[in-house]
Parts: structure tokens; C-alpha cells; sequence
């Protein structure tokens, strides 16, 4: 049962409170940050007092303090679990757990399969790999947790993974929205019958695809399944999920204060206005992480949701990443916009975004993968949708990389990697 929004906020306040007093104690790292705070701070709204916390901070900090870096609030001996970032916007970065906040990932995930319906009677498939990435593992835990069956699929390939799928009777998937997109592919393939297969939901993370409808609506329409998304990040916990409206993500706010803020000013953004999620999560003492900037872009939506869940609600999920918005022409250009767009072609099986430059100016063009030529309609609908005209190139089938993990469907091969 969710607090109203008045002891929401009360409850809030407190569990930060208690975060902010025990990290200026206890927290090497912070203990620097928080130096010149009063603390207890008196209302949410006194959190502007207290500074950001950035990515690169960590990982300097890392590097001085190699390998753990100082954001560790006990001794070395009190951690149970090492994950790290999947480096794709810089230095991969080293998390550690205790077990008190293993746990608390757990109870995070516990949220995800309750707006998603599985229960102690469903059968998950995880697809993902035995490895430091966090991918699904607090996903497993929590299935545990709930008395849920877990069929691995690691170190398997995609047949394989498929064939256990169908064999085993699997009715949830986990995997990522690529992955997902892939398997489908390879059942193509070979044969596998996906559509008649027990599956009848899919929980997606790693990237933003879930919450972009048209590559939403193609993964339904080929397991035949309902997808459910779910947002999470290695250093900061698995702080959001959609529900049955599929329309946009949820904070779990009783485990992590949002803001939004305009990545330049650093000021909070007017209702309907996009700016970068900033994070704190409340219950993972050993590894904390206070107004943490994602770097994720959402829309500031102050609004209920229609599926009646009180907490904090942003339509459309994430919108993109702060550092892969690039301007060409004078159009700022997100690569999930792209995608949305490139998704609504069921003919097209992959495809990848490539920057170059021409004449000191930035150029973008979009490789395709499709069984019928449908490069012509892509274009218009590019043009009209993203406002620039966008070059589309049909490359042969099989000739562009596919993921398991976290897509990386950029080619930046720009002359200068600054905005132009």
C-alpha cells in the first residue's frame, strides 16, 4: 500500500535525513561533500544546498583510490557483491555491496515484478550472461525472493536459449529490448515458434527501448507477449518501472528522491519542460549515492498516472542520454528518436546510426538491415518527424552487430566530437 503524498514526503525527508547524517559520519567520500551542510536539512526543498554528484567524480576517485575509490561506508570485509558500469560513456566504474543493500536491490526488484503481475506461479528466463554487469542479476535474487521459478540462460546461445524457453514452458522473459528483438530474429531463423510459446511477458532493462512504443509494439507483436520496461542504473539501483498503461516509467519513490534539472543552469525544470534525472537512492547506506546526475533526459510530468499508482510518473520514460544528444544542422538529434522512428518498420531486422563530418559540419545517416527496400518511406519520415533530412543506406543482412547486453548502435566517426 503507497503513502499518501503528504507522508510520502515526510518519509522521504526522514530516510534522507538519516542518509545524509550517517554519510557525513561514515563515508569517506561524502564526508568531503557534506562537509559544509547543515544537516538535518528542514524540508525536501532544502536539498538544493547539497551538491551534485557526478559520474566522473567516482570514478577520479577511483583511480586516486584504487581499485573501491571511498563512496564505501564500511570496511571491505562488511561487501558481498562487486558489479560494475558497462563503460559505454567512459571508465567502467566498481560497485559494492553489502548485504543490507543486496537486499535493498532486491526490494527494488520486488516493485518491478509486482507492476509487471509475476508472481510465485510464473516461470522465469533470464537472458543474460554470468558476468561483473549487473544486467538481471538483482532480477534473480528478488524471483528468489518471491518464490519464483528462474530458468538461466547464460552462457547459451540464442538457439539454445530458445529452445529452453519453449521446452521449459518459460512465461517471463528478461533480457534487453535489443536482445529481445534479436531472439525473435533467430527464431525466424530457425524455426522457433515464439508466437505460440508460453511466453506472455517480457521485462526489458539495459536500454530505452521499452518505453518507445513503436519498438514496444514490434516486440509484442513477435513473442505475442506484453513488455513491460524497467530503469535501473549499476551505481544508483533499480529505481523505475511502466505499468499497464506502457506509456511512460514510475519512480519508486519510496526508495529514491527525483529531481529534474536543466543540465546547463542546473535549476529545476517548469512542469513539461525536459531536463536530466537527478537521483538519490535512500536505502543503500553501503554504497550512497546523493543528487546523483544520471544523465538520463525525461520530460517533467507532475501529473498522476491513469493506472493509479501516487508515485512520481514520467510520460515517454527516458527520453535519451544527455551526452548522445548531437546537433546536425541545428537540430538536436537523441539516437532514441531515430530508433522510434526506424522501429516502425517491422521489414527492417537492424540498423545503425553513423556521424561523420562534411565540410567542418556535423552529418548523420541511418544503415539499415530490411528485407524490402524501404529506404524512400524511411526518409520521409525522418525528415518530417526529426525535421532534417537524413541519409538511409540498405546494407547486406547480417552485416550490422547485434547485442546481448547494452546495444551500441553509434557509429560517431565525426572529424571533432564537439557540438557543431
Amino acid at each position: 500500500m503507497h503513502e499518501n503524498e503528504v507522508d510520502l514526503q515526510a518519509y522521504q525527508l526522514q530516510k534522507l535525513n538519516q542518509l545524509l547524517v550517517f554519510a557525513s559520519q561514515c563515508n569517506e567520500f561524502y564526508k568531503e561533500k557534506l562537509h559544509d551542510v547543515s544537516l538535518p536539512i528542514r524540508s525536501l526543498a532544502d536539498i538544493a544546498s547539497i551538491p551534485f554528484t557526478v559520474k566522473k567524480e567516482l570514478a577520479d576517485d577511483q583511480i586516486r583510490n584504487a581499485p573501491f575509490g571511498r563512496n564505501h561506508s564500511y570496511p571491505e570485509s562488511s561487501y558481498i557483491r562487486y558489479h560494475q558500469t558497462s563503460g559505454t560513456s567512459g571508465r567502467p566504474l566498481k560497485v559494492l555491496d553489502t548485504k543490507e543493500s543486496w537486499d535493498w536491490w532486491q526490494d527494488c526488484w520486488l516493485e518491478v515484478f509486482k507492476s509487471a503481475g509475476v508472481t510465485s506461479h510464473d516461470r522465469l528466463f533470464l537472458a543474460f550472461g554470468f558476468g561483473p554487469f549487473i544486467g538481471f542479476w538483482a532480477a534473480y535474487e528478488a524471483a528468489k525472493k518471491a518464490g519464483t521459478l528462474v530458468i538461466p540462460g547464460g552462457a547459451q546461445s540464442s538457439s539454445e536459449r530458445l529452445y529452453s524457453i519453449l521446452e521449459n514452458k518459460a512465461n517471463v522473459l528478461l533480457c534487453t529490448p535489443s536482445y529481445a528483438l534479436h531472439l525473435a530474429e533467430v527464431a525466424e531463423q530457425n524455426g522457433f515458434d515464439i508466437r505460440n510459446s508460453h511466453i506472455h511477458t517480457i521485462i526489458t532493462a539495459g536500454e530505452p527501448g521499452g518505453s518507445i512504443p513503436s519498438v514496444r509494439s514490434l516486440i509484442e507483436n513477435l513473442w505475442n507477449a506484453k513488455l513491460y520496461d524497467h530503469v535501473g542504473m549499476t551505481e544508483i539501483g533499480a529505481y523505475a518501472y511502466s505499468c499497464l498503461q506502457q506509456n511512460g516509467i514510475h519512480i519508486n519513490e519510496s526508495q529514491f528522491l527525483a529531481e529534474v534539472i536543466d543540465p546547463q543552469t542546473l535549476e529545476p525544470v517548469a512542469e513539461g519542460e525536459r531536463g536530466e534525472l537527478v537521483l538519490t537512492n535512500l536505502g543503500r547506506f553501503g554504497f550512497p549515492l546523493i543528487r546523483y546526475r544520471t544523465g538520463d533526459m525525461v520530460q517533467r510530468n507532475d501529473q498522476p498516472c491513469a493506472c493509479g499508482n501516487p508515485y512520481r510518473f514520467f510520460e515517454g520514460g527516458i527520453i535519451g542520454r544527455a551526452d548522445d544528444m548531437v546537433i546536425v544542422r541545428g537540430v538536436n538529434i537523441f539516437p532514441q528518436s531515430i530508433e522510434a522512428i526506424v522501429r516502425e518498420f517491422a521489414q527492417i531486422h537492424e540498423f545503425r546510426i553513423v556521424y561523420y563530418t562534411v565540410d567542418e559540419m556535423n552529418q548523420v545517416k541511418v544503415q539499415i538491415e530490411a528485407l524490402d527496400d524501404v529506404t524512400g518511406e524511411l526518409k520521409i519520415r525522418l525528415r518530417e518527424r526529426i525535421g532534417l533530412r537524413i541519409e538511409v543506406e540498405l546494407v547486406e543482412n547480417g552485416s550490422l552487430p547485434r547485442f546481448e547486453l547494452k546495444a551500441r548502435r553509434v557509429l560517431d566517426q565525426r572529424e571533432s566530437k564537439a557540438s557543431k
